[in-house]
Parts: C-alpha cells; structure tokens; sequence
C-alpha cells in the first residue's frame, strides 16, 4: 500500500547516518528521528520480531540513504525523549506505511492522537494481519491495538520444562 509523497508536504530532508531499532534512525545531523505513528517490537527486550524490524528498517532506509521528513501538524514535534516524531518518506515513498505493510510495524496511536495517515495506516496493518505478514506470522498471539505499544511474545528457545515427578 504506497502513499505517494506530494511535494507539497515535504519536509526538511536529510541523510539517514544509522538505524537503531525498528522504528528510530539518527540522521547525518545527529538528530534521532522516531517514525510516528507507529511501533515495532523493542530491540534487545527480547520481544518476538525485534530485530527483524530493524533489519526491515535498514531495507528501507539503510544509512547513507536521503530521506525526507515530514511533520504532522496534528500530532506532538517531540516526543518525551527529545525525538523529532516524523513520517519518513523515501523515493516519494512512506516508510512508516510500508513498515506497518510489511508486517514489521503496527499503527500506535499515542494518546488517542490520529494523525493524518492514521486511516491508510490501520488499512494496511488489516492487510498485513489478513495475509500474516511478518510478526503477524511469526509472533502468534499478536494483538492489533493502534491505541497502545505493540507487545509480542518473547522470542528465544522455549522455557525448559521439569521432567515428570515420576510419582
């Protein structure tokens, strides 16, 4: 599902200098940009799907790679770690959209804020779902909540079980 980038809402543009997690980069500039309106399963957490979303990312956006960033007017600038909250778009293409389309990323609707791809966004997530794309196959259980983080089961070996009492 691709959202084309007008250049009417393009943003300040910028070089991608590394990817953090599935869902954060920090641009050439230092500045670390969260991808809004979204959410991916947290990195190093152990969570079911974490490291495919970064890898998801990289493909996206790997660093080097121009980008523009485009604020929405409806929702926060910052968030409470001093993030920019931006859609990044790349080849006129949404990056945030794609993520959610890919199956790396679910729609987060922080406090209930819609933001104004939140309809395109909650299409392509009921798609991804539909067709089990990405963590909605790997992670069984998954629940689509735009209005809370996403939370997958820990990934990993199973818990080692206790042999029978014998009893």
């Amino acid at each position: 599902m691709a959202v084309q980038l007008s250049t009417a809402s393009s943003g300040a543009d910028g070089k991608i200098a590394s990817v953090y997690d599935g869902d954060t980069v920090t641009m050439a500039n230092g500045q670390r940009v969260r991808l809004v309106q979204i959410d991916t399963p947290e990195l190093g957490s152990g969570e079911c799907y974490s490291r495919a979303a970064r890898s998801t990312l990289v493909s996206l956006a790997p660093p080097g790679s121009r980008v523009d960033l485009e604020a929405d007017a409806r929702l926060d600038q910052r968030d409470r770690f001093g993030r920019l909250l931006r859609y990044v778009w790349r080849y006129g293409k949404s990056i945030n959209i794609e993520l959610v389309g890919r199956g790396a990323a679910t729609p987060y609707f922080y406090e209930g804020d819609r933001g104004k791809y939140a309809d395109t966004l909650m299409a392509a997530a009921n798609l991804a779902k539909a067709n089990e794309r990405g963590l909605w196959k790997a992670c069984p259980g998954t629940k689509l909540d735009p209005y809370g983080p996403v939370t997958t089961i820990r990934s990993g070996p199973p818990a080692k079980q206790r042999p029978p009492s014998g009893k």
